[in-house]
């Protein structure tokens, strides 16, 4: 079994995050970054990758198929025990690779890469890997497979003779992203959730960077010392990731930013809860 490997280098620049001590400025539950931050395990951070629309490909290596490239899943899914299944075009390198292994092992490793849905320098925000073994779906569970690509993937392309069906056996995971780095084992992602929001993420960031642009700004003042006079200085302020945790928001001005996460009173599992969460935040916010 190969493991994902150490990550590349990210394209871009990460950006610094808050890491001063806001301990005092949680008093009163206020809604501040800090170290201590809610955040969600590398584990639901994988499956959430795994389950959203992020871009992915899918190598093979150490055959020939490697020197053919990589295969871009048209679709993906994920099973209740773990597996990802994989439409792949079956002329596309790994559809081969597995149709001429027979009874062997394929290895295989998928990177997924997670861009920010909003215009915002350094948009690429993480990766994750998956490594596992390939093996073709053929017959009723083949049947059983396109049935839960439709589910999790409305709108995707029929699985047909143009169209090869893989199943990614997960060996292990990997993710190196705007939270760190972190391995994670099979058991841990066949038992981990999506984030709730993960489906509404990219219009929600994206409502908010357009209609909201204010309040993002005024958020600033929860920042202590660091945000006094922030809502003059900072050229932009882009909301950059959401989950049921809380807010990132990255403020920049000129090549200078840094990123700032804002936690909810709770986790919101939902749109309604998260409309109350963000009132919360920016009434915070507009009481300083």
């Amino acid at each position: 079994m190969i493991r994902p490997g150490n990550p590349a280098p990210r394209a871009g620049h990460r950006s610094q995050e808050v890491r001063e001590d806001d301990r005092e400025h949680r008093d009163g539950g206020r809604p501040c970054p800090g170290d201590d931050a809610r955040q969600p395990t590398a584990a639901e951070r994988v499956r959430t990758l795994l389950e959203s629309n992020a871009s992915a490909a899918l190598a093979i290596p150490g055959s020939g198929a490697e020197e053919l490239g990589h295969t871009v899943p048209e679709s993906r899914a994920v099973t209740p025990a773990g597996d990802v299944l994989l439409l792949v075009p079956s002329r596309s390198p790994a559809a081969r690779a597995v149709a001429h292994a027979q009874d062997d092992d394929v290895t295989a490793v998928m990177e997924i890469t997670d861009v920010a849905p909003v215009a915002v320098p350094y948009r690429i925000r993480g990766r994750g890997w998956v490594a596992g073994w390939l093996t073709p779906l053929t017959g009723e569970a083949r049947a059983d497979g396109a049935r839960l690509l439709a589910e999790q993937c409305p709108g995707g392309p029929v699985p047909g003779p143009d169209w090869a069906l893989l199943r990614l056996e997960v060996g292990e995971a990997y993710t190196d992203d705007l939270w760190g780095a972190a391995h994670v084992e099979p058991e841990e992602l066949a038992e981990a959730e999506p984030d709730p929001l993960a489906r509404h993420e990219a219009d929600l960031l994206q409502h908010m960077a357009t209609a909201h642009a204010p309040q993002l700004r005024s958020l600033c003042t929860l920042l202590g010392d660091r945000g006094a006079g922030c809502a003059a200085a900072w050229e932009a302020v882009t909301p950059l990731g959401l989950d049921r945790f809380g807010l990132r928001v990255r403020f920049r001005a000129g090549a200078a930013c840094f990123d700032a996460r804002f936690e909810f009173p709770e986790p919101v599992g939902d749109i309604s809860r998260l409309r109350h969460a963000l009132r919360w935040l920016f009434e915070a916010a507009a009481a300083d």
